[in-house]
């Protein structure tokens, strides 16, 4: 059974940073893209970064672009997401995801498969 577990949510003031984690397990995570989503209320989830497996591969958000860093770690079967610079309107729920395929096709091009139970991030002005 996958699991994927987040966590590193938490409340800051505007222009703090977070780091966020994913750990994984029930799968063999270093055949899998990985991705964070967020989801604001009311809203549909939204692809906020996405690594493939080796690392080398990565895309950005326009709204994320040079504020936030993807990255993993395949011996902790790990994925983290660094959110430097953040704003009000980064309040999300954010999900951490994997997509069945080892072939990076992006946000919209995945099929996420597998998904956390989400950690919350709130920024305050």
């Amino acid at each position: 059974q996958v699991q994927l577990v987040e966590s590193g949510g938490d409340l800051v003031h505007a222009g703090g940073s977070l780091r966020l984690s994913c750990t994984a397990s029930g799968l063999t995570f270093e055949t899998h893209v990985m991705g964070w989503f967020r989801q604001f209320p009311g809203d549909e989830r939204e692809g906020v970064s996405c690594i493939n497996w080796t690392g080398i591969i990565t895309d950005y958000a326009d709204s994320v672009l040079g504020r936030f860093t993807i990255s993993r770690d395949n011996a902790q079967n790990t994925l983290y997401l660094q959110m430097n610079s953040l704003k009000p309107e980064d309040t999300a729920m954010y999900y951490c995801a994997a997509d069945s395929s080892r072939f990076f096709q992006g946000f919209y091009g995945g099929t996420w498969s597998a998904w956390g139970q989400g950690t919350q991030v709130t920024v305050s002005s």
